[in-house]
Parts: C-alpha cells; sequence; structure tokens
C-alpha cells in the first residue's frame, strides 16, 4: 500500500520512512504542507501520516483542504501539540488517529495499520479468505495453516487486494497504489505479478475480470 508521509523534520522523516518500508509499505515523502496537499489532492494514496508543524502551510490546514474536497484516505496526525484541545480540533478536522512526538516507531506502525484496516472495514488485524489468511502485523501469509513465502511485493499485492474484498481492482490503481510514483516497471508488471502469486498460493483465490482488472471475492461470514 502506498503513503505519503508528511513531516519537515529530515531526521524523523528518515526513521518513519525507513520503519514503514520495512513494515512492507511504498512511502512517498513531503516537507512542505502546500506540496503535500496538492500531491495527495492528484495522486492516489492508501493513507497519510501527516505532521502538523509545516512550512508553506501548516497540517491542520491542509488536512481541512483534503476533506472539504472530499479526500476518504485515512490521515494519521503527528505532532508535538500535547494540550488536549489541540488533538480534539485535528480530529474534528478528519484525522482518523493522533500520535504526540516523541513516539515508538512500532506504535506509529500499529496505529496505521489500524486505520487502514478500519477504512477498509476490517476489524481483525489478520485477514481471512477461504483457506487463505494475512496477518498485517507480521506481514506474514499462510494457506491452509501453512505459512507461504512471498516477497515483499507480492504480500503488497495481496494484501491490498484482499483489503478490498469484493471489489474489482483496475491493473492502474494497483500500480498507483503498489508502487512509488519513480519506481521504473514493465507494462505488464501486475500482470506477471498476480501469475506469481496465484502460483504460489496454489488456490483460486485472485480473480481475473477481463477489461476491468482483477478481485478477490468478499468472504463468506
Amino acid at each position: 500500500m502506498r503513503i505519503l508521509l508528511v513531516e519537515d523534520d529530515d531526521r524523523i522523516a528518515r526513521d518513519v520512512d525507513a520503519a514503514l518500508s520495512a513494515a512492507g509499505y511504498a512511502v512517498s515523502r513531503e516537507a512542505d504542507g502546500e506540496e503535500a496537499w496538492f500531491r495527495a489532492d492528484t495522486e492516489a494514496f492508501d493513507a497519510v501520516v501527516l505532521d502538523l508543524g509545516l512550512p508553506g502551510m501548516d497540517g491542520l490546514s491542509v488536512l481541512k483542504r483534503w476533506r472539504e474536497a472530499g479526500q476518504r484516505f485515512p490521515v494519521l496526525v503527528l505532532t508535538a501539540r500535547g494540550s488536549w484541545h489541540e488533538r480534539v480540533e485535528g480530529i474534528d478536522a478528519g484525522a482518523d488517529d493522533y500520535l504526540p512526538k516523541p513516539f515508538r516507531m512500532e506504535e506509529l506502525v500499529a496505529r496505521l495499520r489500524a486505520v487502514l484496516r478500519r477504512s477498509a472495514g476490517q476489524a481483525s488485524p489478520i485477514l481471512t479468505n477461504g483457506p487463505v489468511s494475512l496477518d498485517t502485523r507480521q506481514m506474514k501469509v499462510s494457506v491452509n495453516g501453512v505459512p507461504l513465502a512471498l516477497s515483499p511485493q507480492e504480500y503488497r499485492l495481496l494484501s491490498y487486494l484482499m483489503h478490498h474484498a469484493g471489489r474489482v481492482v483496475s491493473q492502474l490503481e494497483l500500480t498507483e497504489h503498489l508502487y512509488a510514483q519513480d519506481f521504473e516497471r514493465d507494462s505488464n508488471a501486475i500482470e506477471v505479478l498476480v501469475g506469481r502469486v496465484r502460483r504460489k498460493l496454489g488456490v483460486d483465490l485472485i480473480e481475473t475480470r477481463r477489461g476491468f482488472g482483477y478481485m478477490v471475492p468478499e468472504a463468506a461470514g
């Protein structure tokens, strides 16, 4: 899944980028409020990690403009501001969660996983569909209880489709959400990636809707 990290402190940004990348996310970074607003308004992101103290336009104003424009991606706010009324203001502006600085990277990753699950209508950190289980905490996949070895990109593909079970996802959408904007890929990269995941799963989980894209059926129950 593709995450926009908006943080003007380069040290914090590098540490968060490393933690999110290690957790399996494709991370894009911005340090300026105006640039961040434009980028998330014109590109596809699954979630935003947003600092409030930004140059150009403060994070709260950026968040309000996104919500006024109808952007629905979940936003996890980071801030050094500690008063309760500032946290309330951020949540009222459309934040999905709030993490004060300083923070542990493990908590940030856990909170991001949680807002992504909620935005997809998932309560459990373990997504299950038929014999396939995907553990979003440990980034592990199993089929009928047997662990499956997937590459980071294969895991991201399966995770995205399972988070959006019951909906047809186009190749363009998968490309936008699986790869960083500047990542070079072949025109048939998604088709090849889907083929590899299907072979490793060994079960008919990912359906092809010709001319439209791919879909994981909605889990029963």
